[in-house]
């Protein structure tokens, strides 16, 4: 991990992404149609050369993601698929990038017709694919923003949230309260809901204060990590469990076992304890956590 932490050169040609899109389609019995690798195709474009912001990012400054697609069902133009969507962010002075976002997003049903136009428009509900993207898309904008400054990603969660509300009126999943604990839903609530302000620090803290200072001061940095993850833990006391820190974790999990797994020793005792509570389906990463 340290040594990843070294000189940079990041490349991309997105507009505010740099996104890769895969389509597994094994499941259906039909992956080879040529529906599956136009839509891969189509997707790309449309998530990459849309302007989903009215900032100019620098090439540096482009979000990496990938979005896996598998597709369960096919018929007509009627898909049943589930999408994973992995997003991260570029770390100061370093090759390295962060993951901010990790979200398997089990309710993605839609309709699609090959070579049908690509468009998103954010006052009305056009389809729900463009509209699970989109929404995948203005999340992963927020959380990048809120990393590089406090609470800079809340005006993309309100976008997110307003497709949110575009989508509750339809039939489709995940839109709604009603759509269980892990929807779309449920994850923007918890980003603009003011029981959960505090993993905007975290988030700010960790990598501004933690991961972006670690070229510079190592001990430190991880002091500023250990510090973020700390107060993760309010959250925690008040909602055990709560989907929001699950998928914190999912993201986080591999980078903080690398972060305590060498250069400058800290203290780690009670960080070990606060993240077997937080997280205790990643207790192997933890037992990997030295000193």
């Amino acid at each position: 991990f340290f040594v990843s932490l070294l000189f940079a050169t990041i490349t991309s040609t997105a507009q505010e992404l740099n996104c890769t899109v895969s389509i597994n389609a094994d499941q259906t019995g039909q992956p080879n149609l040529q529906v599956f690798r136009t839509l891969e195709s189509q997707l790309v474009e449309f998530i990459n050369t849309t302007k989903w912001t009215d900032k100019d990012f620098k090439n540096q400054e482009k979000i990496d993601c990938n979005m896996s697609i598998i597709v369960t069902n096919f018929e007509a133009n009627l898909f049943q698929a589930t999408i994973q969507i992995q997003a991260s962010r570029p770390i100061y002075q370093s090759s390295y990038s962060s993951p901010i976002y990790n979200y398997n997003d089990k309710q993605f049903n839609f309709a699609y017709s090959e070579f049908q136009p690509l468009t998103f428009n954010i006052n009305s509900f056009g389809s729900n694919l463009i509209s699970v993207i989109a929404f995948h898309v203005y999340t992963i904008l927020g959380l990048d923003a809120g990393s590089f400054t406090l609470n800079g990603g809340n005006e993309y969660f309100d976008i997110a949230r307003q497709i949110v509300n575009n989508g509750g009126s339809t039939n489709f999943q995940g839109w709604k309260s009603s759509d269980g604990t892990q929807s779309r839903f449920r994850y923007n609530d918890a980003l603009i809901s003011q029981v959960y302000k505090e993993f905007h620090t975290a988030m700010y803290e960790y990598h501004r204060y933690g991961l972006d200072l670690m070229s510079q001061n190592q001990q430190e940095a991880k002091e500023n990590v250990i510090n973020a993850i700390s107060i993760l833990k309010g959250i925690n006391d008040r909602r055990p469990n709560s989907y929001l820190l699950r998928t914190f974790f999912d993201a986080k999990s591999d980078e903080i076992q690398s972060i305590f797994s060498g250069g400058p020793s800290v203290k780690i005792t009670e960080l070990v304890s606060d993240l077997n509570r937080m997280a205790p389906t990643k207790r192997e990463n933890w037992s990997q956590i030295k000193f």
